[in-house]
């Protein structure tokens, strides 16, 4: 391989900048991988479709929009001086702050110079002969470099339902993850929400402190655990800090990438039901997710033990919800705790209690169109002023699926992952030399520490690409042979486990027509990352690297 250049150049096409890097998107992992790559000497260029950086956090301005892991694990670990610095006001902190947090590290670090917002990247195309990707944008820009990194996020494709006459509708209507920069003032008006994912969950009581009304369009009750936020103590952030290289060392041997959770050494069913309804409220009262699925060893793969958990929570919704019905509508009883994404509150099930607030039941009586005065189910219809959609996104593989990635071969991606997506660790895709993923399907990605995922991938990457640099050669590619045996791998311990059991975003189901292909690699983050450093030890064993 040539030396890294430093500035890009002119290409032999007039007017076509030549980079060594392109990458895809400016959120964590884009942010990172240009930080990381231009640190070893690579010429990087970054396009952001945003007119601001952040990536999920940027579009994602809902009204109570949060981390649902603790802020000072959901941060950069390759700064220690960036780690000491900052401070997070939360335990979980808001949108906002986490947009100030990513703003922070891009000055800090003098990122933006090498980042070209509100530029969207539309196709990618892998020259075989040039061994080259030439990557084009909506405004007309055309690069061409030898890699090419998709940092386009697991979920950052809004999915906008096609509803029967929307274009119709006279109110306003908002997409959670299309949200508008300005706030949006819903007082005095009759509001809709569809959607009781982990994004209605978060926005739905935020919402119904301004509505006149608000009615809840749920088709699927989903598990919530309540988030205990609040400031995080001083005493504590000292603690954290004067440990944190400490415990960013430890997040890499645990299966979601977080430190600080002992893991747990029992099955559920070897407990008397007297401990396990103990162990169940200490946890529901710490808060989180996470510390709520350490409970027991064998909450996500037996069915049995994974019942006591999820009976635990359906009791604690019958409680808090004052009128039965509403609770049982409210209460999962089709998929066990875990298995969808759990979401995480601040009083989601009291607000059912507000007289201004009415769950409807989407799954009974289905949504049959967009009326202009409001909505219609096959019960009856809604008058409504705004409607809003917390109906998710495409996720892990929409955004890369909207660019036309292709080679001169013919290969086209869309044909690739035509019955689900297939990749080498989920970070490499056979037949697509040069092009890397971060946080794609077949890692943990979502089912992990997004930014300890983030980090460890790009540092992967990194390496490989420096292996080859070392060794002269420029071109990078997994073999079939390897990617299918990880994604049966994938599937096996899928299949060993309680996650096929759901109907989640998951498998696709929320995008009509998707293949149902289990995405994420669910074998722990702990176990993945062994398994990569295995790959590089061993020569980088099931790539092949050529000039």
């Amino acid at each position: 391989m040539a030396e890294a250049r430093k500035t890009p150049v002119e290409a032999s096409e007039p007017g076509v900048m030549d980079f060594d890097v392109v990458v895809v998107g400016a959120g964590f992992a884009g942010l990172y991988a240009l930080h990381r790559l231009r640190g070893m000497g690579f010429g990087v260029k970054v396009f952001e479709a945003g007119d601001g950086v952040g990536g999920t956090w940027f579009w994602n301005r809902y009204p109570g929009a949060r981390f649902d892991v603790e802020s000072m694990e959901y941060s950069y670990a390759f700064s220690e001086d960036l780690q000491q610095e900052w401070n997070w006001p939360d335990r979980y902190s808001k949108q906002s702050d986490i947009l100030r947090y990513i703003n922070h590290v891009a000055d800090k670090f003098d990122l933006r110079r090498d980042v070209q917002l509100e530029t969207r990247v539309t196709s990618a195309l892998y020259d075989e002969e040039a061994n080259l990707w030439v990557v084009e944008t909506d405004r007309g820009d055309k690069v061409t470099a030898r890699f090419c990194i998709m940092a386009s996020g697991n979920l950052s494709t809004p999915r906008v339902p096609d509803f029967k006459g929307l274009v119709d509708f006279q109110g306003e209507h908002y997409h959670s993850g299309l949200w508008p920069k300005e706030d949006v003032d819903f007082s005095g008006k009759r509001v809709g929400i569809i959607g009781t994912g982990s994004t209605g969950i978060q926005m739905i009581p935020n919402v119904a402190k301004q509505a006149k009304h608000l009615h809840v369009f749920q088709r699927t009750a989903n598990y919530s655990l309540p988030a205990r936020n609040g400031p995080l103590p001083k005493g504590e952030v000292r603690d954290h800090k004067a440990d944190y290289a400490a415990r960013r060392k430890a997040a890499y041997f645990t299966p979601f990438g977080i430190a600080g959770y002992p893991p747990p050494e029992k099955c559920a069913i070897e407990a008397s039901p007297e401990e396990r309804e103990a162990k169940y409220a200490a946890k529901w009262a710490q808060g989180g997710t996470i510390s709520y699925l350490f409970s027991y060893k064998d909450l996500l793969v037996n069915e049995e033990s994974n019942e006591t958990a999820s009976e635990f929570v359906r009791a604690r919704i019958r409680e808090m919800v004052q009128d039965p019905e509403t609770a049982e509508l409210l209460a999962p009883k089709d998929h066990p705790i875990g298995t969808k994404r759990i979401c995480l509150d601040t009083e989601y099930y009291e607000t059912y209690n507000r007289d201004n607030v009415t769950l409807v039941d989407v799954r009974s009586a289905p949504i049959e169109e967009i009326t202009p005065s409001g909505l219609r189910t096959a019960d009856g219809e809604y008058e409504l002023d705004a409607i809003i959609f917390a109906t998710g996104f495409d996720a892990m593989t929409g955004a890369i699926l909207d660019i036309d990635v292709r080679t001169t071969t013919g290969l086209t991606m869309q044909e690739k992952w035509a019955a689900g997506p297939r990749t080498f660790l989920g970070l490499m895709v056979a037949g697509f030399p040069n092009m890397f993923v971060i946080t794609g399907p077949g890692s943990p990605s979502v089912k992990a520490n997004m930014v300890v995922a983030i980090e460890q991938h790009t540092d992967w990457i990194a390496d490989c690409i420096q292996t080859a640099r070392d060794r002269g050669l420029s071109r990078v590619d997994a073999t079939v042979e390897a990617e299918d045996s990880w994604v049966e791998h994938v599937n096996e311990i899928a299949d060993s486990t309680l996650y096929p059991r759901a109907n989640s975003w998951y498998v696709g189901a929320n995008i009509p027509g998707k293949p149902r292909v289990f995405m994420p690699y669910v074998g722990g983050f702990d176990r993945y990352k062994v398994k990569c450093d295995e790959v590089a030890a061993n020569g980088y064993e099931g790539i092949e690297m050529t000039k």
